[in-house]
């Protein structure tokens, strides 16, 4: 056995990817620098042939590959999926093995991973201090609200006070607008709200019309994409995901107000989970035609806090400044979160816009029954002892399998589930909330979903902001550019498959907004 190192970003995503999927690999301590340049991994592997196969399992396909001495060897560890006993192994794939076959990241893809990292920030931020002053790009930061818990429980502030810190240090280094990132949310769950309505109204018709799973995690994506395919594909929601619908605006909107061209803005996105990085190198978020991504540089929240430990400065040399905005001045700039547990609430806003939609119900208050574990809820709309909603929120890779068993053997009642690949959702992400030994900090999770719940709840509906995007971006809800952007998503769609090889993805194409 041969050990392999890797940098620490790399490292640190692909152990997130790995652990995700139920699969287990050296550890990675998250300290106050886990995910800094320079700290490494220990990864056991296993010499598998590099012969790509299409395949429905991965991990099936993996296991056919590994001989029995290296089964044996990690069945005398006792590694299984996703545990360690001493008892029969279950699934084993090792890191490496996984990735061998290039099935699921391929090595272009390890390659724009690697550069997700703030030795690129460094270097972008020294080339506008070396270059011709034409040549600067213009950094605009990206924050995610989930990512601002961390901080404010890291400081010792609350969000806003947490917020605008960050937001003072970020602009002292050389960023130029710090933005949030809850509108993209708000759009991107008003977009899932009338494709579940849609989808509910064909349902009779077309297969695949029902459950319809979120699409805002990337690790679920890339999960369902290259393992499940066609299985649950079809019924993925077509709604870019928060980070994107950012990213979008940012390179489009956000640089024609600026009088720029997306070329010379440098896009950072500050997230609570690695997979994020992943989903940013995606091939279709990338505009040829402009040369440039929608989000250039996914940083964890974990990272950036190594950066602020880096530069030596104390919390109280930094000076608070406000978080900016696409719009500039706005009528209400006080921070807001969606309804949800820490993520960004596609259930109880889908749930409670559907009963109105399609019942003619109000919805005021949800009540969650838990089902297997907190991580497998379902909620229910009822009248007159008649079932007319059932969603579930499923969080988790142990929590997915079930759910695919489910569908498999088609025992799926919901009509929405919300599906999220990190226990808990999404404040606890890895990229933040990962402790000792490679498991969650369960208090910072506690201490950062009490901050979070804080924060007073704005519906996306009533969002002002929301409205003026749709207005000043895609001349309205139903204009013909929101009506191409609708119909992008669904051809988008269509073009999944089961293979474990189709890389289509949930797709955005920059050209429809030029």
């Amino acid at each position: 056995m041969k050990a392999a190192v890797v940098s620490s970003s790399r490292g640190a995503f692909l152990q997130h990817f790995f652990c995700v999927f139920g699969f287990r690999m050296g550890r990675v301590p998250f300290s106050s620098g886990a995910a800094a340049i320079g700290i490494s991994c220990i990864m056991s592997e296993v010499n598998i042939a590099r012969k790509k196969e299409k395949c429905e399992n991965c991990t099936k396909q993996c296991n056919k590959k590994q001989s029995d001495d290296a089964l044996r060897s990690l069945q005398e560890k006792g590694i299984t999926n996703g545990e360690v006993s001493g008892h029969t192994l279950a699934q084993p794939v090792l890191l490496s093995a996984c990735l061998s076959c290039d099935g699921c990241v391929s090595e272009e893809e390890n390659s724009r991973i690697s550069q997700q990292n703030l030795q690129e920030i460094y270097h972008v931020l020294a080339l506008n201090k070396k270059c011709d002053a034409s040549k600067h790009k213009l950094l605009v930061v990206s924050v995610c609200p989930q990512s601002l818990p961390f901080f404010a429980v890291k400081f010792h502030l609350d969000i806003p006070e947490a917020a605008q810190k960050l937001c003072g240090f970020l602009k002292s280094v050389g960023m130029k607008y710090v933005f949030d990132t809850t509108l993209a949310a708000s759009f991107s769950i008003l977009e899932s709200q009338k494709e579940f309505v849609q989808r509910y109204r064909r349902r009779h018709h077309d297969t695949h019309a029902m459950p319809m799973f979120t699409s805002s995690c990337p690790g679920w994506i890339r999960y369902a994409e290259h393992v499940l395919g066609s299985l649950v594909t079809p019924h993925i929601c077509t709604a870019r995901s928060p980070q994107q619908v950012m990213g979008s605006l940012v390179k489009d909107y956000f640089t024609r107000q600026q009088k720029l061209t997306p070329e010379q803005v440098y896009h950072v996105v500050v997230a609570p989970c690695f997979d994020k990085k992943l989903e940013a190198v995606r091939e279709e978020f990338y505009s040829s035609l402009q040369e440039s991504r929608d989000v250039d540089c996914v940083l964890t929240s974990g990272e950036i806090l190594h950066m602020m430990e880096q530069s030596d400065v104390s919390m109280e040399d930094i000076d608070p400044v406000p978080l900016d905005h696409v719009f500039g001045e706005i009528s209400d700039p006080n921070l807001m979160r969606h309804d949800g547990r820490g993520s960004e609430g596609f259930l109880e806003h889908i749930f409670k816009y559907a009963a109105k939609e399609l019942f003619g119900l109000d919805v005021q208050e949800i009540v969650y029954k838990t089902l297997r574990n907190r991580d497998f809820q379902e909620v229910v709309l009822e009248r007159d002892g008649e079932t007319l909603l059932q969603f579930a929120a499923v969080y988790g890779f142990r929590n997915i399998q079930t759910l695919v068993h489910r569908m498999r053997k088609g025992r799926v009642p919901y009509q929405l589930v919300e599906v999220l690949s990190c226990p808990g959702g999404c404040l606890s992400g890895r990229g933040q909330a990962e402790g000792e030994g490679g498991k969650p900090d369960r208090a910072l999770v506690q201490q950062m979903e009490e901050a979070y719940s804080s924060l007073p709840v704005r519906l996306p509906e009533t969002n002002l902001e929301v409205q003026r995007l749709y207005q000043d971006w895609l001349e309205g809800q139903d204009s013909r550019d929101a009506a191409v952007f609708s119909e992008q998503q669904t051809k988008s769609s269509r073009k999944k498959s089961g293979s474990c090889c189709d890389h289509a993805g949930h797709r955005k194409t920059a050209e429809y907004l030029l």
